[in-house]
């Protein structure tokens, strides 16, 4: 596509590499990966806009700059958090207003703490942190439960039950909650006049979607959410470019590109579906790959997150059905 392959010579053109010291990760969960674009090698681009996408640091990270400061969504690895920083006074050197976290695993908020420290509302606290309220009751959970951190890394202002919005850098930002997706705790960000949409790990052009079932998440839930991205998504002339849309993990894409994920989900899910509705067990599910076709592409047969716990995933909440 041609609009990607401008996106990638902006990437290798205007490519930020920083190198600060490295922090430890504060608690990741077991079941979130901690290798996804995580080099520490921080690399900056333009998306449109007043937005930058920030990639290194684990989880994709979204920048919005203007006048009244800088929002972030989602802040990476707790180890890459300076160099995220580093980065961000790159690009701005306004204060840092808001962070937005799309969910609760580490690779998203690990850098809540010095990045969130680092700014100042104008209130004169500590950076807003803005996540759906299940975000902060994961987070806030007992030592030794999923997702447990330290309260500088908590959400500080959270909403419920379905959407917040606020009006930053001249454009509104709008926050979506999609429940039950690849956590309890979703969010989809929308920077409404730069038409930028943030994922989450709802949407990852690195692997399948990652389907956490102990936080909450399912399979009907990341294709509402896919749908969702779909609804808010504007395509321009022939299905490229428009609105573009930034991933958990992997490359910006567009409304095109969305679609053949949710088409893919969709078609996997339905394989599934019915040889649970004819009475196969998991081992003979796994044994049909009824992802076969796409492995190439989003399959992985080692790491943290692997085709078989998809398929797995799936095959769990189909059972779950009947």
């Amino acid at each position: 596509m041609i609009q990607h392959k401008a996106l990638a010579v902006l990437a290798l053109l205007g490519a930020i590499a920083v190198t600060t010291r490295a922090q430890t990760p504060a608690n990741p969960p077991a079941s979130q990966s901690a290798d996804w674009g995580s080099n520490g090698e921080i690399n900056a681009f333009h998306v449109q806009g007043n937005v930058y996408l920030l990639v290194g640091a684990g989880g994709n990270i979204a920048v919005q700059t203007g006048d009244d400061g800088v929002l972030v969504v989602d802040t990476g690895l707790a180890q890459h958090a300076d160099k995220v920083l580093a980065a961000i006074r790159k690009l701005s050197d306004k204060p840092i207003r808001y962070i937005i976290s799309t969910h609760f695993h580490s690779d998203h908020t690990g850098g809540n703490e010095v990045i969130g420290k680092a700014g100042v509302t104008t209130q004169g606290n500590p950076t807003t942190i803005i996540a759906h309220e299940n975000v902060l009751t994961r987070m806030s959970a007992p030592l030794g439960k999923p997702g447990a951190t330290a309260p500088a890394f908590w959400p500080t202002d959270t909403y419920v039950p379905e959407e917040k919005d606020i009006f930053f850098n001249h454009e509104p930002v709008m926050i979506y909650h999609d429940a039950a997706a690849h956590t309890d705790g979703d969010s989809i960000v929308l920077f409404r006049r730069s038409d930028v949409l943030v994922s989450g790990d709802i949407f990852s052009m690195t692997s399948y979607p990652v389907i956490d079932q102990a936080s909450g998440g399912s399979i009907q839930g990341v294709l509402n959410g896919l749908n969702r991205l779909l609804d808010l998504a504007v395509p321009e002339h022939e299905q490229e470019g428009g609105t573009y849309v930034i991933p958990g993990h992997g490359r910006v894409c567009d409304e095109a590109d969305v679609l053949e994920y949710r088409d893919m989900v969709t078609i996997v899910r339905d394989r599934i579906d019915d040889m649970v509705k004819r009475g196969l067990t998991l081992n003979q599910v796994k044994a049909a790959k009824p992802t076969l076709d796409y492995d190439l592409h989003y399959g992985s047969e080692t790491g943290s997150w692997t085709t078989a716990m998809f398929i797995e995933a799936i095959y769990r909440d189909m059972s779950r059905k009947r």
